[in-house]
């Protein structure tokens, strides 16, 4: 008799669904997946450790390279412990501004799980549409920091700068013309804040059309409905967060639950999963662009009435204006301080986690009382999400492992680290 053994097959790293960076090796009876086991490492930038060799102030550059897809939240973590070793809180305008910036950022992350979530299944005209949404928002983005996605907006103390009252306008070119040029700057005219309401309400009507594409598919749902079943207790024990755990019926959402900065003055809701598979994750975090929306419509309303400072009077932890710096030989010598040698952080430890779009993302810090962190831990939420890729896509086709690794919405840089 011959041996029938299983097949061994190499996933990616050049398959679209593993995104340039994951290698899985997957066993297979057939086309049915018996064992996966990814490989990590292609992308290790040791993010950790380079923040340890640096000062405080100097590594929330690095934190927008983490998931970098949700820059200014992976800054929120890092920068919420320093404060908490410091022990000082931000301006309340700073902190709308900030829970207005990681709904922006929570938004901006769904459009990119979706379009290519939907591209890996086989959906092309979703992933136009979103990068279209995405395009909006990146220019927020490019206002309020000069870059479209490492923004090192949030510092310790606040933020970098106040939203300015003034949007980047389009020009006549060769591509268009002055009649297409005054419709495009039709929404740019006002302030930051009139541009991101202008966005909010068009939002809902765009959220209608992608689910008019996917939702009642047949197609979407063949491919998502009872895919990667995860049940309540188990995605408790796998350490699953964010829509992962919401879709298995969990209702646990840092935001509500351990409410930091200002989200406990905030009205939404939490989604929450029946079934625990690809399809409940899809409509949890379809349902989550509504509740964001709704906050992000809030901060609006807040931060029109209450003009105030963006950042602490401590010229021992944020830099003085620039114009002062210019002028007064005091506020040079702080300048020149926090630039080169940054600040002493009090002895200790801090565990500082925020509601990241993928899940609970924690920056655990140690202090020895030195200008830079003695150790730096970051709690990647896609890392537990990828640990149980194998019991996720046991039993199922190949073809099912491209939808597991969407449904996760897994991106390295986090995983990697």
């Amino acid at each position: 008799m011959p041996e029938i053994r299983n097949y061994t097959l190499n996933f990616g790293p050049q398959h679209p669904a593993a995104h340039g960076v994951l290698r899985l090796v997957l066993e297979l009876d057939g086309e049915v997946v018996q064992r996966a086991d990814p490989h990590v490492g292609l992308l290790h930038r040791g993010t950790e450790k380079l923040a340890e060799s640096k000062p405080y102030n100097q590594s929330i550059g690095y934190m927008d390279r983490l998931d970098y897809v949700s820059m200014m939240c992976n800054e929120h973590g890092y920068v919420l412990a320093i404060e908490k070793l410091l022990g000082v809180q931000a301006p309340e305008r700073a902190q709308y501004i900030r829970v207005m910036f990681d709904e922006i950022t929570r938004i901006l992350n769904h459009l990119m799980w979706l379009g290519t979530h939907a591209l890996d299944i086989g959906a092309m005209t979703l992933f136009l549409y979103c990068f279209r949404e995405r395009e909006d928002l990146m220019d927020v983005y490019e206002a309020v920091s000069g870059a479209r996605m490492h923004a090192t907006y949030y510092r310790p103390g606040g933020v970098y700068r106040d939203l300015p009252n003034v949007m980047p306008q389009f020009n006549v070119s060769k591509w268009h013309n002055e009649k297409d040029v005054a419709k495009m700057n039709e929404a740019r005219s006002g302030s930051l804040l009139d541009f991101i309401e202008d966005f909010v309400t068009r939002f809902p009507a765009l959220l209608d059309e992608y689910e008019t594409l996917l939702t009642d598919n047949r197609i979407w749902k063949q491919r998502t409905v009872g895919i990667a079943t995860v049940s309540p207790e188990r995605a408790l024990q796998l350490g699953f967060t964010g829509p992962m755990l919401r879709g298995s019926g969990i209702e646990w959402d840092l935001r509500k639950k351990q409410p930091y900065e200002v989200y406990d003055k905030l009205k939404f809701d939490i989604p929450v999963g029946v079934n625990g598979d690809c399809y409940d994750r899809y409509l949890v975090r379809m349902e989550e662009f509504r509740q964001s929306n709704r906050i992000i419509q809030q901060c609006v309303d807040w931060l029109r009435a209450n003009p105030g400072p963006v950042m602490l009077e401590d010229n021992k932890v944020s830099p003085p204006p620039r114009e002062e710096m210019k002028g007064d030989m005091e506020a040079l010598i702080h300048h020149f301080k926090l630039f080169t040698e940054g600040y002493c952080v009090p002895e200790g430890e801090a565990y500082a986690a925020i509601e990241h779009p993928k899940g609970e993302f924690g920056v655990y810090m140690v202090s020895d009382g030195a200008n830079k962190p003695y150790r730096v831990k970051v709690r990647a939420p896609g890392f537990a999400h990828l640990s149980a890729m194998d019991e996720m896509v046991k039993g199922h086709m190949i073809s099912d492992v491209v939808s597991v690794i969407g449904t996760m919405d897994v991106v390295f840089g986090e995983i990697d680290r």
